[in-house]
């Protein structure tokens, strides 16, 4: 059996940016302060792991006014719900190949 590794992706490896994707993928959007206080994480930690996200296009940003209040909502865009999909079918894999070794 092949390690997939090759399907792994490098947008993943960080805990917080697995995080986001795994919130946005369950949830149809996520506001930045119910992220921030989900993950335990930042304001600036929590902007630079969706900047790289939305970078790959993996996320979409949607900002509006609730009042006079900013409100900015992520959304997990189909490139990054497959995408992430890939990488989780591929730790499956990783994983079952590592228990049949032993």
């Amino acid at each position: 059996m092949k390690i997939p590794f090759d399907k792994l992706d490098k947008a993943f490896e960080n805990r917080v940016r697995l995080q986001i994707m795994s919130v946005l993928v369950a949830n149809q959007r996520y506001d930045f302060n119910s992220l921030k206080e989900l993950l335990e994480v930042t304001d600036g930690n929590l902007a630079s792991h969706l900047k790289a996200l939305e970078k790959e296009e993996y996320i979409m940003v949607n900002k509006s006014f609730l009042g006079r209040k900013p409100n900015t909502n992520y959304e997990a865009t189909d490139k990054g719900k497959q995408a992430f999909k890939r990488h989780l079918d591929a730790l499956e894999k990783l994983i079952f190949f590592q228990q049949n070794i032993k």
